[in-house]
């Protein structure tokens, strides 16, 4: 089920009203059937596969909330082999045969194992990560094992991020959960804001700027240097709205239920360094990676902190899909993180900074071409593309639908950076007429309904 669709909006209609008029246990309930509808929607195979993920960890909890029983690490395995055995079956099984075929093509053998066509789960990377931090977390003595299995499941199912994050920590969403909840009218009206800017991000921006990014990349042999630039920056900013849209729908919807989510995109394109990206982007993802991967690897204290933030980012990389693309788009993050790191540089004073932004977006808008590329190849013919210079007529038009399209975005996002004050000083009717145009523009100038969220394939 998709925010940007009518049965969404059905289905909100009609659970939202009941919610507002039960108590907590039955809230709780509620929200949990209506997250498992939620996701069935899409197949109702794959529920079995997310209420079985969450079992497993849920009873692997119990069997850890002991810190005096045997051959815990054995436990805590069960629910990461569990959780990465799923992952790797739906999600890269299909690849890394299709691999090893190749390999033994080239030794001269034949196809070793036939290739498997695997539907993927919707969201599948965002809930086993979330589901498999809280048995790690447990394992830690970090949080509680929870004897509930409904209220487990309601963690790991909660439908505003389930399919797209951000992902949550147990010790930041169960208590929410387990505790009664108040809606305060303040609560309600940011979470409208929230909504409405999300909606906006995806609909009116992401979605056209899907257009460009679509007629240049899927042909990028014919187009020229000018087009090829345009297209890399409609990407970056179209999957930047796409993905931080999604973000903010999901908190501005879960305020409504008296829920706060964790942000999870903080204006990423301001970054003035790798290391400042990534505390901006895809916050969640990037917390978790450091928790769970780079601080066991050794972080910073075995002397090799590049070594491990490179490996640590090309997993990251993997994580998106089962593609070389995707790992080398990781790599080119990890390598700028491990040079950062390794030269110890932090921008000072506002010339270094200003350079330091500009720097850090290109590499991102760099590193993206590989993400959005169908194949390695195809990357570096499009970025060949961009070294031979030419400037087309219909190239102007999409620089001028870029320009159009993100200006006012980066604009509003540049208050926010440096001026967040000057949004608070706003008169209140000021405020409301910003948001009726904004939602004028949205659904005159906006794409049609029921495009779906790029993230949604991870």
């Amino acid at each position: 089920m998709l925010f940007n669709s009518w049965v969404f909006l059905l289905f909100f209609l009609l659970v939202y009203p009941a919610y507002r008029f039960l108590n907590h246990a039955w809230q709780n309930r509620l929200l949990l059937v209506a997250s498992w509808v939620f996701y069935g929607w899409w197949d109702w195979k794959l529920l079995g596969l997310l209420i079985g993920t969450t079992f497993v960890d849920w009873g692997v909890g119990l069997l850890l909330s002991d810190p005096a029983r045997p051959h815990r690490g054995r436990i805590l395995a069960l629910s990461v082999v569990a959780n990465l055995g799923v992952l790797a079956t739906f999600k890269y099984l299909g690849f890394f045969v299709s691999q090893l075929n190749e390999v033994a093509a080239l030794a001269g053998a034949g196809a070793l194992l036939p290739v498997l066509k695997i539907a993927l789960p919707v969201g599948i990377s965002f809930y086993t990560f979330q589901s498999m931090s809280y048995t790690i977390d447990v394992y830690r003595g970090q949080t509680k094992a929870l004897r509930s299995f409904w209220d487990f499941a309601l963690f790991v199912s909660y439908f505003p991020q389930l399919v797209a994050g951000p992902i949550e920590r147990s010790s930041a969403l169960l208590p929410q959960l387990q505790a009664p909840r108040s809606i305060s009218p303040a609560q309600m009206d940011s979470g409208s804001w929230f909504m409405l800017w999300g909606f906006a991000k995806k609909i009116l921006i992401a979605d056209n700027l899907a257009t460009i990014v679509e007629e240049v990349f899927d042909a990028p042999r014919s187009a020229g240097g000018l087009n090829a630039l345009v297209a890399a920056y409609a990407f970056t900013f179209q999957i930047y709205c796409d993905f931080s849209g999604y973000s903010d729908i999901a908190r501005g919807l879960s305020r409504w239920f008296g829920i706060e989510l964790m942000e999870n995109f903080r204006r990423p394109f301001f970054a003035e360094s790798p290391r400042d990206l990534w505390r901006r982007w895809h916050i969640s993802l990037s917390q978790w990676l450091r928790d769970y991967l780079y601080i066991p690897l050794g972080g910073n204290r075995t002397g090799h902190a590049q070594r491990n933030l490179l490996v640590t980012m090309l997993l990251g990389g993997l994580w998106h899909g089962a593609n070389w693309t995707y790992v080398v788009w990781g790599g080119l993050h990890g390598l700028a993180l491990a040079v950062q790191h390794r030269l110890g540089w932090e921008p000072k004073g506002r010339g270094a900074k200003v350079l330091g932004i500009v720097l850090t977006f290109h590499l991102t808008v760099i590193a993206f071409v590989f993400f959005r590329a169908s194949s390695l190849g195809g990357a570096l013919r499009f970025l060949g593309s961009i070294g031979q210079w030419s400037m087309e007529a219909e190239a102007w038009i999409r620089l001028k639908q870029l320009l159009l399209l993100t200006l006012p975005l980066m604009a509003v996002e540049a208050v926010l950076e440096w001026r967040p004050q000057w949004f608070m000083r706003v008169p209140r009717p000021i405020q409301a007429v910003g948001a009726g145009i904004l939602f004028w523009l949205t659904l005159v100038l906006g794409a049609s309904f029921g495009q779906k969220f790029i993230y949604f394939q991870f």
